[in-house]
């Protein structure tokens, strides 16, 4: 990838995140080749370098951004409720990134462990108000690409480790890792805190794992493949 595709590529990321942080909507191609003096046909090839390096997700069929971490552009279990706007979150981790580029007061709304218990969290600055809760990563993060849609649909909340456990042995799903909100939330603050910037570029795997390290995540789990190749 050239540096004219990594630049354009971060010029149409930074679009699509003001225009979901503003409105609370992706910008249609045409919107965006206006804005940028281009053709859809260059917002397109845009766009598809962002799905190649993994800065968002296309739908299987077309040319449309299906998730632009940390938001989902169609309905998710995880709600995110700004003053004047709402959105959708792939996981919790997302969220409270979705919490970090919104500002001020959120309220971030889930279900313990996917299932009937409705939960909220209300969010300040993008630090949870309260501790009460672990939110569990099923999937380790350098697999997270394998399938980004399984991965992130585990990334749920929980009361207790027991009931970490019980959950994955019930569903016959991966049992990975517990992390306290206020954990979630720090990962969040910085991996997400530039997403709506001009300039945004793909964190690097150094870069990646260094952020991971910075919230205190160390263990081999959280061990990210590192080198100049994109997470």
């Amino acid at each position: 990838m050239t540096e004219h595709d990594e630049a354009l590529a971060g010029r149409i990321h930074h679009l699509i995140v003001r225009g979901l942080l503003d409105i609370g909507a992706v910008p249609t191609t045409q919107e965006m080749a206006q804005a940028l003096s281009l053709s859809e046909a260059e917002i397109e090839a845009g766009l598809q370098t962002l799905s190649d390096i993994h800065g968002l997700v296309l739908h299987p069929n077309r040319c449309e951004p299906w998730i632009v971490h940390p938001f989902a552009c169609s309905p998710s279990a995880t709600w995110v409720q700004g003053q004047k706007h709402g959105w959708w979150a792939p996981c919790l981790w997302c969220a409270f990134g979705v919490a970090t580029l919104a500002g001020g007061e959120v309220a971030i709304h889930s279900r313990i462990g996917g299932e009937a218990e409705a939960i909220r969290i209300p969010v300040s600055d993008g630090r949870p108000l309260r501790d009460d809760l672990l939110v569990h990563f099923a999937i380790r993060p350098r697999n997270a690409w394998d399938n980004v849609h399984h991965h992130c649909n585990m990334v749920l909340p929980f009361r207790s480790e027991a009931e970490i456990e019980a959950w994955a042995a019930h569903h016959r799903l991966p049992r990975g890792k517990g992390v306290p909100l206020a954990q979630v939330a720090d990962l969040a603050r910085v991996w997400y805190g530039r997403h709506a910037d001009e300039e945004w570029r793909k964190w690097n795997g150094d870069q990646a794992q260094a952020i991971f390290h910075g919230a205190g995540l160390t263990e081999d789990f959280w061990t990210l493949t590192t080198g100049g190749g994109k997470f």
